[in-house]
């Protein structure tokens, strides 16, 4: 039987890979620019890896955390989440 935990542990990994999958593509579309460019892109991917690893560990904070925390946690990885997806789509629309 999954739990809600469960379920919401499965969801937000897979979130967190899809976007971090963007990234990879959207690096790669870095190498593939002008020159002049290449260095504003990746200066912005940098970033965007800076705010994954926040995912990424808070996520692993998230998990880790004992049932009597785990829906305070469940606020600031969505908080988390949320200012990733935001960057992430602010980013995408300036390429």
């Amino acid at each position: 039987m999954t739990s809600k935990r469960d379920e919401y542990t499965k969801k937000m990994k897979a979130q967190l890979d899809e976007l971090n999958a963007k990234i990879d593509a959207i690096e790669a579309k870095a190498n593939e620019v002008k020159a002049d460019a290449v260095e504003a892109y990746k200066a912005e991917v940098k970033k965007l890896r800076a705010q994954s690893k926040v995912a990424v560990d808070n996520f692993s904070e998230f998990k880790a955390a004992g049932e009597d925390s785990w829906d305070k946690m469940t606020a600031k990885m969505e908080q988390v989440r949320d200012a990733f997806v935001s960057s992430f789509h602010y980013f995408k629309s300036q390429v």
